[in-house]
C-alpha cells in the first residue's frame, strides 16, 4: 500500500522538482525553468545523428528561446560509447562546432539502476517503443509549461520535424 502510494506521488511530480549537475558538476534547480517549454535530449559527440541533431536544436533554440523555450542536452556514453568526452568538453563541442546557447548538462545514464533521476522520471512519464528503456542517442522529450512531459520522439525524429508541437505547446498555433 506505501508502495502504491509513493508511485501516485511520484507521477504527481514536475520536471521542475529535479535538480540535475551542469558541465561543472554544480546544482541545477529545474525550478528556474517553471513556465517554460523544454526538450529535453540526451545528446552524444561521435553519433550518426550528432551533426543533424545538434544543428536542428540550435536552429529551434534559436528561433523560439523568446517564447519561453528552452533545450536542455544530457551527454550520455551509454550507446557504443559515442560520448566519450567529458562534460566540460561535450560542453565545449556543442558551444563551438553548433553555436548551442542552450545548456549541455553534466554526462548522465539513461538507462539502467543508476539512471539519472531525471530520466527515470522521463521515461516513466512517456515510455516508449522498448517501455521504460531509451533506445539510443538523441531521444527527445517535450516538457509543457506545467512541467509534465507531453510527448517523446525517437532518435530518427528530426528536431525541426517537432516543431509544430513545440510551437502548439508554447501556445503560438
Amino acid at each position: 500500500m506505501g508502495l502504491s502510494q509513493s508511485s501516485e506521488a511520484e507521477e504527481e511530480k514536475s520536471i521542475y522538482e529535479f535538480i540535475v549537475k551542469d558541465f561543472r558538476n554544480k546544482d541545477v534547480d529545474l525550478g528556474i525553468y517553471k513556465g517554460k517549454v523544454l526538450l529535453i535530449v540526451n545528446v552524444a559527440s561521435k553519433c550518426g545523428f550528432t551533426d543533424s541533431n545538434y544543428t536542428q536544436l540550435t536552429e529551434l533554440y534559436s528561433k523560439y528561446k523568446d517564447n519561453d523555450f528552452y533545450v536542455l542536452a544530457f551527454p550520455c556514453n551509454q550507446f557504443l560509447n559515442q560520448e566519450p568526452l567529458t562534460s566540460d568538453e561535450a560542453s565545449q563541442f556543442a558551444c563551438t562546432r553548433y553555436q548551442a546557447e542552450y545548456p549541455i548538462f553534466s554526462k548522465v545514464r539513461v538507462n539502467g539502476s543508476n539512471a539519472a533521476p531525471i530520466y527515470k522520471f522521463l521515461k516513466k512519464s512517456k515510455p516508449g517503443f522498448l517501455g521504460g528503456r531509451i533506445k539510443w542517442n538523441f531521444t527527445k522529450f517535450l516538457v509543457n509549461k506545467n512541467g509534465k512531459v507531453i510527448n517523446r520522439y525517437g532518435t530518427t525524429r528530426s528536431p525541426l520535424s517537432i516543431e509544430k508541437d513545440i510551437r502548439k505547446a508554447l501556445e503560438l498555433d
